[in-house]
């Protein structure tokens, strides 16, 4: 028993995905608000209303706070390709390497370089500059998502390469770029990172609200979250549907463990409910619509959906991911894209209906947006979590099983540092909570009235501009 608590493989699978998952909750919001901040910022170029830049020097500070933890987590989760996983660069290096450089050279380094000038270069440079600086940045998150992307849809379906000598050796990049699954899990992590962005952004300007705030730039700001939920949501159903048909193409032992089938059959039902038991392979208290799985699956009623059984060799030994964690989870992203399907279109009906009020939202609305600030990064952390576990036991499909990349350390090490992180990340996660909290209730008591003392080089001066930069909102 106590071998087993202290099992290498086991603790640094559980350390990789806390440094993961806490990692992707800064990209996940930096990817979407730069292109959030680019839009506030040529509203404001196009209308001339200052709530505009002030709703953009508000917003800018959360990516700046976001931007830097995502660069903390980030360095620390790529030391353990060294420490714990050396297998993994050992075998598909050839790959990964390149597309990991790609990442840094193409994205970063523009992000970092471009971010400061949108935090304080709006009276040292000219509009037009601080606004490709906006641009440049938020093209640079994008890349850098587009090159991760690359990289963990090549490890699901891996293409454009061959094995010599049991390392990887790539002979097509527009293959390895572009493989099967590229397209369609950018296309719906993209969508992921709006949502998260757009509840958040609901979810803080409806804390404002409450707080008593009526000004301009929380309006506009409100409206933006809300509608941008409001469109997004379907297009990602509709992104989501497509990027189910390809897992069932290219990887259907996850979508049996999604489903929760183990048995394959057309007409399969649709489980809405159920607790699979791994030993006995079968569902308890199971809830179901019979034929509906086929229908959304494959788009005909008789359409064959793939069980978990097929995925047992003759010796017993299971090819397929651990199905309660994908299973829950899967079903958690769903729920919770249906939540913000509801939740964007009441809440839009209610602005449009109330565009002309001061009192935009009734209160209970405006006190349900505010948990839904978090629920972009519980949908994304469920899916990202069927994605990765779903992938099991393999790390990069059909080349190399996630124990083969493991390292020689010692299950004491790796349990001490993952007790380290944890810790860590809980005290960082409280206090960026709590600073995004702060700066709401200080721009909520300011009600967007401040007024620095000069504007762009050559400009006037704009609410919540550049003085407001260093500090919490006024």
């Amino acid at each position: 028993m106590a071998e087993s608590a202290f099992d290498p493989f086991i603790l640094s699978r559980i350390q990789f995905a806390a440094n993961i998952s806490f990692h992707i909750l800064f990209p996940t919001i930096t990817i979407a608000l730069g292109w959030v901040l680019l839009y506030f910022k040529l509203q404001y170029n196009r209308s001339g209303d200052q709530a505009w830049m002030s709703a953009y020097f508000f917003w800018v500070k959360v990516f700046a706070l976001s931007f830097a933890m995502g660069v903390v987590s980030g360095i620390t989760m790529s030391f353990q390709f060294g420490t714990n996983w050396p297998g993994f660069m050992e075998t598909v290096g050839n790959v990964a390497g390149p597309l990991l450089a790609y990442e840094v050279l193409t994205a970063f380094f523009l992000e970092a370089v471009f971010v400061g000038i949108m935090l304080f270069g709006f009276r040292r440079v000219s509009n037009r500059v601080h606004t490709l600086a906006t641009f440049l940045v938020a093209f640079g998150t994008t890349m850098s998502a587009f090159w991760i992307l690359v990289l963990n849809s090549w490890m699901q379906t891996p293409a454009g390469f061959e094995m010599r000598d049991g390392v990887a050796h790539a002979t097509d990049w527009w293959a390895i770029v572009f493989n099967p699954s590229m397209p369609y899990r950018l296309a719906h992590m993209l969508l992921a990172s709006g949502l998260t962005v757009a509840f958040v952004i609901a979810g803080v300007s409806a804390l404002r609200y409450l707080l008593g705030d009526r000004s301009s730039p929380m309006r506009k700001a409100l409206n933006t979250g809300v509608a941008l939920g409001a469109i997004l949501i379907p297009i990602q159903i509709f992104a989501g549907d497509l990027h189910g048909l390809n897992t069932l193409e290219h990887q259907p032992a996850k979508i049996a463990a999604m489903e929760g089938h183990w048995e394959t059959k057309s007409r399969a039902p649709l489980i809405l409910f159920a607790l699979p038991d791994e030993d006995t392979r079968e569902n308890n208290l199971e809830i179901a619509i019979p034929g509906l799985a086929s229908l959304i699956l494959t788009h005909s009623l008789d359409g064959e959906v793939p069980g978990l059984n097929d995925f047992v060799l003759e010796d017993g030994t299971v090819k397929h991911p651990p199905v309660v964690p994908v299973f829950f989870a899967f079903r958690i992203m769903v729920g919770i894209g249906v939540l913000m399907l509801l939740v964007s279109w009441t809440a839009s009906w209610f602005l449009w209906r109330r565009r002309a009020s001061e009192e935009a939202l009734p209160r209970w609305l405006a006190l349900g947006l505010v948990p839904m600030a978090l629920s972009g990064w519980v949908a994304t952390l469920s899916g990202w979590y069927v994605t990765e576990i779903g992938r099991q036991p393999w790390l990069v499909t059909g080349v190399m099983t996630t124990k083969d990349a493991l390292g020689p350390v010692a299950g004491g090490m790796v349990l001490s540092t993952l007790l380290a992180y944890l810790a860590v990340y809980v005290l960082l996660l409280g206090a960026y909570m709590f600073v995004i909290v702060r700066l709401a209730i200080k721009a909520a008591r300011a009600g967007g009235t401040e007024r620095p003392d000069a504007g762009p080089a050559g400009g006037t001066a704009i609410p919540g501009g550049p003085d407001a930069m260093p500090q919490p909102a006024e």
